[in-house]
């Protein structure tokens, strides 16, 4: 059974830092590709960031290249999202994600597992 924890997420001010962390368990990590999904109030969930099983692949949205930067530790099932220059609209709920099939994109489906999430505010 595919077990997905978030942590790390918080308050900060526009132009802070954050790090968010995510254990898996439950299945091979290094097998699926993992990433982040955000919901905002009101707004429908959105792909943030996605890193392939091997880490050889990432891919991000528009509106957060440049500034945040996805990562994993297969040898301890982690995987990660460092965010930097953090804008009032980056405020959501941050989803871990999992492909169910392993070897995917790093892209994600959209039928990938999710964890519980994790809230992200930015104040201006």
């Amino acid at each position: 059974q595919v077990q997905l924890v978030e942590s790390g997420g918080g308050l900060v001010q526009a132009g802070g830092s954050l790090r968010l962390s995510c254990a898996a368990s439950g299945r091979t990590f290094s097998r699926y590709s993992m990433g982040w999904f955000r919901q905002a109030p009101g707004k429908e969930r959105e792909f943030v960031a996605g890193i392939t099983g091997r880490a050889t692949n990432t891919h991000y949205a528009d509106s957060v290249k440049g500034r945040f930067t996805i990562s994993r530790d297969n040898a301890n099932d982690m995987m990660y999202l460092q965010m930097n220059s953090l804008k009032p609209e980056d405020t959501a709920i941050y989803y871990c994600a999992q492909d169910r099939a392993a070897w995917g994109l790093a892209a994600l489906s959209e039928n990938a597992y999710r964890g519980q999430g994790t809230q992200v505010t930015v104040s201006s």
